[in-house]
């Protein structure tokens, strides 16, 4: 093995490191909002999410594709049945060509050929009900990740689940061990739709037009680096509103109305333009989903975050209680 294929092969089992540990650190003591703490019960409900109980009826149907976005190490525990497995990682920049994470090309949406050769070997279709399948409180929201970038690429069809796997469980979803085998089929994309996006490049040229919203957690806020980030800290006047806030304690995301509040106590209003972002574009793409689909309008998720951030723009060390 020579020295290129040394340094490689370091990529990737720093990626494998990273996506592994994340979710173990992210989910150590994950709470979400009794209802005690809101001010609505209501269901929060959008064109991108539908609940846990009807995406169950949908198990075995006709036309209707589950896609278990925690990956086949979490699908051979236990998995919707007729579901196929896939990451995050896998439909992104995040190959060991691309280097690193926060290297320049590291974790960003595929060119329109390469998404589609990606998609084509999982037969993940315009044409399919697609419902994608993840962790919420316990997670990273992976299945909205991909769900952002599939709506960058044209597709009209694929929602998450509210709720995400513990949800279907719950609701009594029929399950099975092990993902099942992807059917290929031809995928074709011509372009990619940026408007729900923002570059490294486009933030730092006007920093000042928006309001940028720390999904992260407290501790990754005040400092911490627990994913290999190259320092620690958060970006300029970023306003700190956790993932998990998001949520309730059974996993299922807060009413409009309390996430309406949750944004006037942070002086932000649906007029703004809205930065989110996290370590990797991974919770935040959950979280400009939701903000979209509030009528928050003008939503940006950072896809590279602070991994590349920390690198190449200036961080503050000021900490939250």
């Amino acid at each position: 093995m020579n020295m290129a294929e040394k340094m490689n092969w370091k990529r990737v089992l720093a990626v494998v490191l990273i996506a592994s540990t994340a979710l173990i650190f992210t989910g150590c003591g994950a709470k979400g909002k009794s209802e005690s703490d809101l001010k609505s019960t209501k269901t929060f409900t959008g064109k991108y999410i539908v609940s846990a109980k009807y995406a169950a009826k949908q198990v075995g149907k006709k036309n209707v594709l589950f896609v278990d976005c925690r990956g086949d190490k979490f699908a051979n525990k236990g998995t919707v049945k007729g579901a196929i497995a896939t990451t995050w990682q896998d439909l992104c920049t995040c190959g060991p060509e691309y280097g690193e994470a926060g290297d320049k090309d590291w974790g960003k949406i595929p060119s329109p050929a390469d998404l589609s050769k990606r998609l084509s070997k999982l037969g993940m279709t315009k044409t399919k009900n697609i419902y994608l399948v993840g962790l919420t409180l316990t997670g990273w929201g992976d299945d909205a990740r991909v769900l952002w970038e599939l709506n960058a690429a044209g597709f009209t069809k694929a929602r998450i689940v509210n709720g995400g796997y513990e949800g279907l469980v719950d609701a009594g979803v029929k399950t099975q061990k092990g993902a099942s085998t992807p059917k290929p089929a031809a995928v074709k994309i011509t372009k990619i739709n940026y408007d729900h996006t923002i570059t490294t490049e486009q933030l730092q040229k006007n920093y000042k037009d928006y309001k940028i919203i720390d999904v992260r957690t407290k501790a990754e806020y005040n400092g911490a680096t627990k994913y290999d980030e190259a320092k620690g800290g958060h970006l300029p006047g970023a306003i700190f509103i956790p993932y998990t806030d998001f949520f309730r304690d059974n996993n299922t995301l807060i009413s409009k109305t309390d996430i309406d509040a949750m944004m006037k106590k942070a002086g932000i209003t649906k007029n703004d333009k809205i930065v989110t972002y996290c370590t990797g574009g991974i919770r935040s793409a959950y979280i400009q989903l939701v903000l979209q689909m509030s009528g928050y309008k003008h939503t940006y998720n950072y896809d590279q975050s602070y991994w590349r951030w920390c690198r190449v723009g200036k961080v503050s060390t000021t900490k939250v209680k």
